[in-house]
């Protein structure tokens, strides 16, 4: 289980660049969930998945994985507990090493990984059958340096990578955003395949209406480092593209009223 307490964080304080990017987040998330998380540029969306890799640390509040207390635990520590797949589909991976030497590193995770070990029968016949249910060809081009693959053949290779060991949590940030759509239809597909057959505990942040209406069972909206939305269960079920859109809609409406009050109040005090 994860959970997110009260968790907030400032960049740039005291300065004419301060963003209040988390605002007390509070968010609990089942094992085995799957959770969406959307929101427009600048939500917090992004930052909400940094705080829990350890990208940095909280200025107040705390994080909880599987029971421990991770909130000062440094980033490289809380990779051995956490997969993650990035936007950038060169991230996350070697690129001048072989298929079979990035994916020894993740059968070793925690673990120093040498080339040796790396190339023992085995561990590359594992490989193969793991790479084979990618259906991308793959299997038979262990030796071939992963930084020659395409977008889509090296995204599918690192959301392998993130799960080779079962992770206590699975963090996708945003990642087809950088891909083809034909590419991005098949990461989302093995995305929900591995998912589902691990039952894996995973938070992964989108920007399209159709991956957030159409997968995972619960999903959680921001705004302005806030949590405004949270649904689950059969209100999730029902969710459509079309109605994301109109929650975004009443949000941006109900901010402009804020502001115009605001200012209404501002002036009548003057």
């Amino acid at each position: 289980m994860l959970e997110i307490k009260g968790y907030r964080k400032t960049f740039h304080a005291g300065t004419p660049n301060q963003i209040k990017a988390l605002r007390g987040v509070t968010l609990s998330i089942d094992d085995g969930s799957f959770v969406v998380v959307i929101g427009t540029n600048g939500s917090g969306k992004s930052t909400l998945l940094n705080a829990v890799a350890g990208s940095f640390l909280a200025d107040e509040g705390s994080i909880l994985l599987d029971g421990s207390d991770i909130s000062s635990w440094p980033e490289h520590r809380r990779a051995k507990l956490i997969g993650r797949v990035f936007q950038n589909p060169f991230s996350g991976t070697a690129p001048g090493m072989t298929i079979a030497e990035n994916l020894a590193m993740a059968a070793r995770r925690g673990h120093f990984p040498t080339i040796s070990w790396a190339l023992r029968p085995r561990l590359l016949e594992e490989c193969r059958e793991r790479i084979a249910t990618l259906k991308m060809g793959l299997e038979d081009r262990l030796n071939t340096p992963i930084g020659g693959l395409s977008g889509g053949q090296r995204q599918a290779l690192t959301l392998l990578m993130a799960t080779w060991q079962r992770p206590a949590l699975l963090l996708l940030d945003e990642h087809t955003a950088a891909l083809d759509p034909r590419s991005a239809e098949r990461i989302i597909e093995l995305t929900s395949e591995i998912v589902t057959a691990h039952r894996l505990t995973t938070l992964m942040v989108t920007h399209s209406m159709h991956q957030a209406a159409n997968l995972g069972d619960r999903l959680v909206m921001m705004h302005r480092g806030e949590v405004v939305r949270d649904l689950s269960g059969e209100e999730k079920k029902r969710l459509r593209p079309d109605d994301l859109l109109a929650h975004f809609d009443r949000v941006r409406r109900r901010e402009m009223l804020d502001e115009s009050a605001a200012e209404m109040l501002a002036e009548r005090y003057v």
